[in-house]
């Protein structure tokens, strides 16, 4: 079954490197925290959520740019849903993290209901990315739930690079607090500044500094991602490097070279779409090459752009 896209955020522009969303942000920056404490605290991922139309844009879409959301449809007559749902709410607590649970009761959310295109319940879904997948109706047995899970949580890893983010089982369901200003504000003052001046080399070099105390920093990340793709365009010769993108197909290196002119002029789809191409017809390093440039290029757009989303569905079909 193909995903549908489901993201309802607007387009980031390319220099836009502070456009992280809130959320993910305090996400990670949550999830720095806990790791330099030695582990994450109880209470600071919530496993099982209750879902409604008014917080299923943060709590599922933004949500699932950082952990693959699963998608419990249910009503309180329907009693597969009842022997459903306790399976899958344990199932979440055993999983750790590497996926949440969002519970959805059709009779106070309709038009979910509706959107999702359920026919009948219970029925369970998922989102990734941005991106809604199907995954199966009715109440299904354990262990076959638990393959579902299992390959839901490679693809979301293998094709869009979500891990999510292992806690201990039985974490608490409180919500993460806000965190005040970091520590690495001044130090991605500077980097931003090195980039704005042109100053490739030590804009890399700052973001580099911030990520390696912080490795979970959304803001250093794009910022990195912005700064390499500039200073590896620094010097091209725009038109000799397209000439031989054109004269040479099948030259990865080459495709790869023009898909970063194509982002930097801001024809992102193109880039996309050339990367796309190169690894739908290659195999083995080459596809890979191609594979790991078109996620560095996702980077620097940013995953709540929907030409991100849609390129990371024509990457799916073209991997698999």
């Amino acid at each position: 079954m193909q995903p549908r896209n489901m993201s309802m955020s607007g387009v980031v522009d390319l220099a836009a490197v502070k456009a992280a969303g809130e959320a993910k942000q305090k996400a990670e920056q949550a999830r720095a925290e806990a790791a330099r404490q030695g582990g994450a605290p109880a209470g600071a991922v919530r496993l099982v959520l209750d879902v409604d139309e008014a917080s299923f844009e943060h709590e599922v879409l933004q949500r699932s740019a950082e952990v693959p959301v699963v998608i419990d449809f249910w009503a309180d007559w329907c009693e597969p849903c009842k022997q459903l749902g306790p399976v899958l709410e344990r199932l979440a607590g055993e999983y750790a993290g590497r996926f949440v649970l969002a519970k959805v009761d059709v009779e106070a959310n309709q038009r979910l209901f509706q959107q999702f295109g359920v026919q009948s319940i219970p029925a369970v879904f998922a989102v990734v990315a941005g991106q809604a997948l199907p995954l199966f109706q009715g109440a299904a047995p354990e262990a076959q739930i638990r393959q579902v899970l299992d390959q839901l949580v490679q693809v979301a890893e293998q094709q869009f690079g979500i891990v999510g983010a292992p806690v201990a089982p039985g974490a608490g369901e409180a919500e993460v607090p806000a965190r005040p200003a970091g520590p690495y504000d001044a130090a991605l003052g500077a980097a931003h500044d090195a980039l704005d001046k042109g100053d490739l080399g030590g804009a890399v070099q700052a973001y580099k500094n911030v990520l390696s105390d912080d490795p979970l920093n959304v803001e250093a990340k794009l910022g990195l991602a912005q700064a390499e793709l500039l200073q590896r365009v620094q010097g091209m010769d725009p038109q000799q490097v397209r000439k031989a993108a054109a004269d040479a197909p099948g030259d990865v290196r080459a495709q790869v070279a023009a898909a970063d002119l194509d982002l930097v002029g801001g024809h992102v789809e193109d880039a996309f779409g050339r990367l796309i191409d190169v690894i739908r017809r290659t195999a083995g390093e080459d596809r890979d090459a191609a594979r790991v440039r078109l996620l560095e290029l996702f980077e620097v757009i940013g995953p709540d752009d929907p030409r991100v989303a849609a390129a990371r569905t024509a990457l799916s079909r073209a991997l698999f």
